[in-house]
């Protein structure tokens, strides 16, 4: 989504993102994009019939709900590298947790993470405090870089794109349960991973003042 009419914050945000992203790669600050998406448990009432030549699969269209999970992606672009935790809720709690795990555990030795994130309301440094101590949440987030994408403008997220990826090549089906959720966004990021798949992102600030320039306030 992009606004009907000039927005000074909306092109201050996208001018922010639009700069992290061509900055050359440093392992000291390696860039980090992060999203989620809730999945749907659904389960089948029968067995599915396999494909067979000539046969399409099978399947009733009756299904079981099996409640709801959440996917928490963390997306490195200049990497090819993503990985996916599943969660049974999407609370501050939660995500806090995912970004101490970037930084305490898979980011250790780096002098800060770059985070790029969307403006949901449970994005902010506010999450850690609500799960660790304050001397611990306060390191947590003096190593986080944070850099919001515009309200209507998660798009400019890769971690959106690669969830997209994701709910096409994966999520697409009917999966009725946490552990297989786990299996197989494992299997599909694993195979990714290996692949090296990257970004090849190419919309820059040049580029967004002369497309965009309608967005960009008038001055006198």
């Amino acid at each position: 989504m992009i606004p009907a009419e000039a927005s000074g914050e909306f092109v201050a945000r996208m001018e922010d993102v639009l700069e992290v992203y061509h900055r050359p790669f440093d392992e000291r600050r390696p860039l980090v994009c992060v999203d989620e998406v809730p999945v749907q448990l659904v389960g089948e009432t029968r067995l599915p019939v396999p494909a067979a030549p000539g046969r399409p699969q099978r399947y009733d269209y009756e299904y079981v709900r099996n409640g709801t999970a959440n996917l928490f992606l963390a997306f490195e672009p200049l990497l090819g590298w993503r990985a996916v935790q599943v969660t049974e809720r999407r609370t501050a709690k939660d995500l806090a947790e995912f970004l101490r795990w970037l930084v305490e555990d898979l980011h250790a030795e780096a002098r800060r993470v770059v985070l790029v994130t969307d403006n949901l309301n449970t994005h902010t440094p506010g999450c850690l405090y609500e799960a660790f101590a304050p001397a611990r949440a306060r390191a947590i987030a003096g190593r986080l870089e944070w850099h919001y994408t515009p309200r209507h403008g998660s798009w400019l997220n890769m971690a959106e794109v690669e969830l997209a990826a994701l709910s096409k090549q994966c999520l697409g089906r009917r999966i009725g349960s946490r552990e297989e959720l786990e299996r197989e966004v494992s299997a599909w990021q694993e195979e990714r991973n290996e692949r090296m798949v990257g970004a090849r992102w190419q919309f820059t600030t040049a580029k967004a003042r002369v497309k965009l320039h309608r967005l960009y306030p008038s001055l006198p």
